[in-house]
Protein backbone atom coordinates (compact mmCIF):
# COMPACT_ATOMS: atom_id res chain seq x y z
CA UNK A 1 0.00 0.00 0.00
CA UNK A 2 1.69 3.73 -0.45
CA UNK A 3 2.65 5.84 1.91
CA UNK A 4 1.89 9.29 1.21
CA UNK A 5 4.63 11.58 2.10
CA UNK A 6 5.49 15.30 2.35
CA UNK A 7 9.18 16.66 0.80
CA UNK A 8 10.28 20.14 0.14
CA UNK A 9 10.72 21.06 -3.27
CA UNK A 10 13.86 23.35 -3.36
CA UNK A 11 13.24 24.76 -6.93
CA UNK A 12 9.56 25.55 -6.27
CA UNK A 13 10.18 26.12 -2.38
CA UNK A 14 6.97 24.69 -1.43
CA UNK A 15 6.06 21.51 0.35
CA UNK A 16 4.82 18.78 -2.48
CA UNK A 17 2.66 15.64 -0.79
CA UNK A 18 4.07 12.41 -2.90
CA UNK A 19 3.12 8.92 -2.82
CA UNK A 20 6.27 6.64 -1.73
CA UNK A 21 5.94 2.45 -2.62
CA UNK A 22 8.00 0.58 -0.19
CA UNK A 23 10.15 -1.52 -1.75
CA UNK A 24 12.59 -5.06 -0.69
CA UNK A 25 16.15 -5.87 -2.31
CA UNK A 26 14.89 -8.52 -4.58
CA UNK A 27 18.35 -9.31 -5.91
CA UNK A 28 21.60 -8.46 -7.47
CA UNK A 29 22.92 -9.08 -10.77
CA UNK A 30 25.22 -8.41 -12.69
CA UNK A 31 25.08 -6.88 -16.60
CA UNK A 32 27.82 -8.30 -18.53
CA UNK A 33 26.55 -5.51 -21.11
CA UNK A 34 27.36 -2.54 -19.02
CA UNK A 35 29.87 -4.53 -17.26
CA UNK A 36 27.87 -2.90 -13.62
CA UNK A 37 25.45 -4.52 -11.27
CA UNK A 38 21.91 -4.24 -11.24
CA UNK A 39 20.43 -3.52 -7.85
CA UNK A 40 16.89 -4.93 -8.40
CA UNK A 41 13.99 -3.71 -6.27
CA UNK A 42 10.24 -4.91 -5.95
CA UNK A 43 7.71 -3.20 -4.24
CA UNK A 44 6.65 -5.16 -1.11
CA UNK A 45 2.88 -5.28 -1.53
CA UNK A 46 2.34 -4.95 -4.71
CA UNK A 47 4.29 -5.54 -8.18
CA UNK A 48 6.52 -2.55 -9.30
CA UNK A 49 10.10 -2.96 -9.76
CA UNK A 50 13.16 -0.53 -10.39
CA UNK A 51 16.34 -2.29 -11.35
CA UNK A 52 19.44 0.26 -10.49
CA UNK A 53 22.90 0.02 -11.94
CA UNK A 54 25.44 0.44 -9.30
CA UNK A 55 29.10 -0.19 -9.41
CA UNK A 56 30.77 -3.63 -7.65
CA UNK A 57 31.49 -2.28 -4.59
CA UNK A 58 28.33 -0.94 -3.31
CA UNK A 59 27.22 -3.82 -4.94
CA UNK A 60 29.70 -6.01 -2.70
CA UNK A 61 28.80 -4.24 0.37
CA UNK A 62 25.02 -4.35 0.18
CA UNK A 63 25.56 -8.12 -0.06
CA UNK A 64 28.08 -8.06 2.57
CA UNK A 65 24.90 -6.36 4.42
CA UNK A 66 22.30 -9.00 3.24
CA UNK A 67 24.35 -12.13 4.31
CA UNK A 68 25.00 -10.94 7.93
CA UNK A 69 29.20 -10.76 7.08
CA UNK A 70 31.32 -8.85 8.86
CA UNK A 71 34.71 -7.68 8.33
CA UNK A 72 37.60 -7.37 10.80
CA UNK A 73 37.31 -3.51 10.11
CA UNK A 74 34.53 -1.71 9.52
CA UNK A 75 33.68 -0.57 5.73
CA UNK A 76 32.59 2.56 4.71
CA UNK A 77 28.94 1.82 5.38
CA UNK A 78 29.75 0.18 8.28
CA UNK A 79 30.99 3.58 9.50
CA UNK A 80 28.59 5.25 8.48
CA UNK A 81 26.32 3.14 10.42
CA UNK A 82 28.27 3.83 13.74
CA UNK A 83 27.93 7.81 13.65
CA UNK A 84 24.67 7.29 13.19
CA UNK A 85 24.19 5.24 15.98
CA UNK A 86 26.81 6.33 18.59
CA UNK A 87 25.08 9.93 17.81
CA UNK A 88 22.07 8.46 19.30
CA UNK A 89 20.40 9.00 15.38
CA UNK A 90 17.91 6.92 13.69
CA UNK A 91 18.14 6.10 9.89
CA UNK A 92 13.93 6.60 10.32
CA UNK A 93 14.24 5.45 5.53
CA UNK A 94 15.73 5.43 2.65
CA UNK A 95 13.76 7.39 -0.06
CA UNK A 96 14.89 7.27 -3.77
CA UNK A 97 13.06 10.65 -4.94
CA UNK A 98 14.77 11.32 -8.54
CA UNK A 99 15.72 10.21 -11.54
CA UNK A 100 17.97 12.89 -13.82
CA UNK A 101 19.41 11.37 -17.09
CA UNK A 102 19.42 8.18 -16.17
CA UNK A 103 20.75 8.90 -12.46
CA UNK A 104 18.92 7.79 -9.65
CA UNK A 105 18.77 10.19 -6.87
CA UNK A 106 18.10 9.59 -3.20
CA UNK A 107 17.80 10.78 1.02
CA UNK A 108 18.46 8.89 3.88
CA UNK A 109 16.13 10.20 6.24
CA UNK A 110 17.53 10.62 9.95
CA UNK A 111 15.95 11.39 12.92
CA UNK A 112 18.57 14.05 14.96
CA UNK A 113 16.19 14.29 18.48
CA UNK A 114 12.69 14.52 17.08
CA UNK A 115 13.65 16.47 13.99
CA UNK A 116 13.73 14.42 10.53
CA UNK A 117 17.19 15.62 8.33
CA UNK A 118 17.18 14.06 4.98
CA UNK A 119 20.78 13.35 4.09
CA UNK A 120 21.44 13.61 0.42
CA UNK A 121 22.75 10.48 -0.85
CA UNK A 122 23.17 8.03 -4.13
CA UNK A 123 20.61 5.41 -4.25
CA UNK A 124 23.20 2.58 -4.05
CA UNK A 125 24.79 4.03 -0.61
CA UNK A 126 21.83 5.19 1.38
CA UNK A 127 20.29 1.14 0.35
CA UNK A 128 23.76 -0.13 1.70
CA UNK A 129 22.92 1.80 5.18
CA UNK A 130 19.58 1.05 5.16
CA UNK A 131 20.23 -2.82 4.90
CA UNK A 132 22.31 -2.25 7.82
CA UNK A 133 20.27 -0.42 9.99
CA UNK A 134 17.22 -2.46 8.92
CA UNK A 135 15.02 0.72 7.89
CA UNK A 136 12.76 0.77 5.32
CA UNK A 137 13.07 1.61 1.47
CA UNK A 138 11.11 3.80 -0.11
CA UNK A 139 10.77 5.14 -4.00
CA UNK A 140 8.52 7.86 -5.16
CA UNK A 141 6.24 6.71 -7.24
CA UNK A 142 6.88 8.91 -10.29
CA UNK A 143 9.95 7.88 -10.64
CA UNK A 144 8.43 4.47 -11.10
CA UNK A 145 6.26 5.50 -13.66
CA UNK A 146 9.24 7.39 -15.52
CA UNK A 147 11.13 4.15 -16.43
CA UNK A 148 10.83 2.90 -19.84
CA UNK A 149 8.49 0.33 -18.66
CA UNK A 150 7.91 -1.91 -22.26
CA UNK A 151 11.74 -2.26 -22.71
CA UNK A 152 12.38 -2.71 -19.05
CA UNK A 153 9.53 -5.01 -18.13
CA UNK A 154 10.18 -7.52 -20.96
CA UNK A 155 13.92 -7.76 -20.09
CA UNK A 156 12.43 -8.07 -16.21
CA UNK A 157 10.14 -10.97 -16.80
CA UNK A 158 12.52 -13.22 -18.57
CA UNK A 159 14.72 -13.07 -15.58
CA UNK A 160 15.60 -16.49 -14.35
CA UNK A 161 16.93 -17.19 -10.83
CA UNK A 162 20.25 -18.29 -12.17
CA UNK A 163 20.47 -14.80 -14.23
CA UNK A 164 21.27 -13.48 -10.03
CA UNK A 165 24.81 -15.54 -10.19
CA UNK A 166 26.22 -15.75 -6.54
CA UNK A 167 26.00 -12.24 -5.14
CA UNK A 168 22.85 -13.45 -3.16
Amino acid sequence: MPVIGRRKSFSLGIILNIVLKQMKIEGLLFDPRSNMYILLLKEVNGTDTLPIWIGKPEADSIALALGNISTPRPLTHDLIKNVITDLKMKVLKVVVTDIVDNTYYANILIDKGGVEVPVDSRPSDAIAVAVRMNSPIFVEERVIEHRNSDELEEWLKNLKPEDFGNIM
